[in-house]
């Protein structure tokens, strides 16, 4: 860790400018700095979030709440957050083309090809030891680093927000100036004395586009959201049978929901993503619901090598293929969806028998 001579010998603007020039030479869309901390209207709106119940059975948002609520909670040393995005956007692709093929099965824009975790973490290790090195060399000592990607307890957004990457919006995720609401985000917590950058500008203003884009309601009010009602929540994070209350907004949406995302007027924009791991894959824009209910574990797992859909395994998945089935009006699916009925998964078999029931023969 620096010491407060060899702090005092360095240039922290010259320092922030080399570090930002280099992002940008990485491929990041977006870099900004924040110091380490964040203020007590986020804790309370955490707190607020987890006590309410808008966590769902995501029990590990209530676990480590200090750390997540104070970078200096989880690593006492740090001073400054350098935040960083690398934009997903569709470009003129329209994101919500394939929820208009019943046939067929939505997902998410940012799970169409590799996981972004991989694709970014590597990213920033590459920037992180640029840091190391470019602070020994302007005089900061010997800088310490942490990178994290979504995967510890931190609050990414409103650090961004911070950092001056963006705001973020009713929808509650950030929204870039120049990126719209496509944004990967990832953190380098650091040692070093960063000066902090301009906010971004802009704001949601009277527009609730993504508030009434939700199929199921999931805002109960402006910049809160209620995930135990998100279709992204139910798809991915819920492992257990979807309430039938919402099995009909889902549509055919199998994995994760872009609506509230893909209406934003800022996206317009928002130019298509530059970094080919992130581009959509063919067989990923709009895969049938015929295949993809009679995959099994080996086959989903080949199917979904890389991609972050692997994570929630084949049971989840095919669940949420089944309720799209369901959704889809199409008679010829019905032996389909009728196979899953005896799934030796018992949520997949029930999602499977409400399905059937759904089915014109």
């Amino acid at each position: 860790m620096a010491g407060p001579c060899a702090s005092a010998m360095a240039d922290p603007v010259r320092l922030a400018a080399a570090i930002a020039g280099h992002a940008r030479a990485l491929g990041f869309d977006a870099v900004g700095f924040a110091p380490a901390q964040l203020d007590d209207g986020v804790r309370a709106r955490l707190a607020a979030f987890v006590e309410n119940g808008f966590a769902g059975g995501m029990e590990w948002m209530a676990q480590r709440m200090e750390q997540r609520g104070d970078p200096r909670g989880l690593w006492p040393e740090v001073r400054s957050v350098i935040a960083l995005g690398v934009s997903y956007a569709p470009g003129e692709d329209d994101p919500l083309a394939t929820t208009r093929q019943p046939e067929a099965g939505n997902i998410s824009v940012y799970a169409r090809h590799r996981d972004y975790h991989d694709v970014v973490k590597g990213m920033l290790k590459h920037l992180a030891q640029f840091v190391v090195n470019a602070g020994r060399r302007q005089g900061a000592g010997a800088a310490e680093v942490k990178v994290f990607v979504d995967t510890a307890p931190v609050m990414e957004k409103p650090l961004a927000q911070n950092a001056g990457l963006g705001w973020q919006g009713k929808h509650t995720s950030l929204v870039s100036r120049q990126h719209g609401s496509w944004l990967f985000l990832g953190e380098i917590y650091t040692t070093l004395d960063l000066p902090q950058s301009v906010p971004s500008g802009g704001g949601c203003g009277t527009c609730t586009r993504c508030l009434d884009a939700c199929p199921t309601g999931a805002f109960p009010q402006p910049g809160i959201m209620d995930a135990r009602r998100c279709i992204s929540y139910l798809t991915i994070e819920n492992r257990d049978p979807i309430p039938h209350e919402f099995r009909p907004a889902m549509g055919n949406r199998i994995y994760g929901c872009d609506d509230c995302l893909a209406v934003c007027p800022w996206n317009r924009f928002a130019r298509a993503t530059n970094h080919m791991k992130l581009a959509a894959r063919d067989d990923l824009r709009a895969p049938a619901l015929r295949d993809l209910a009679m995959l099994d574990d080996a086959g989903f797992r080949a199917r979904f090598s890389g991609s972050p859909v692997k994570r929630i395994g084949r049971n989840r998945f095919v669940r949420n293929v089944a309720v799209a089935i369901g959704n889809s009006g199409r008679p010829e699916l019905r032996p389909v969806v009728a196979a899953l009925c005896a799934d030796a998964d018992p949520v997949v078999a029930e999602a499977a028998q409400w399905a059937t029931v759904r089915l014109p023969s």
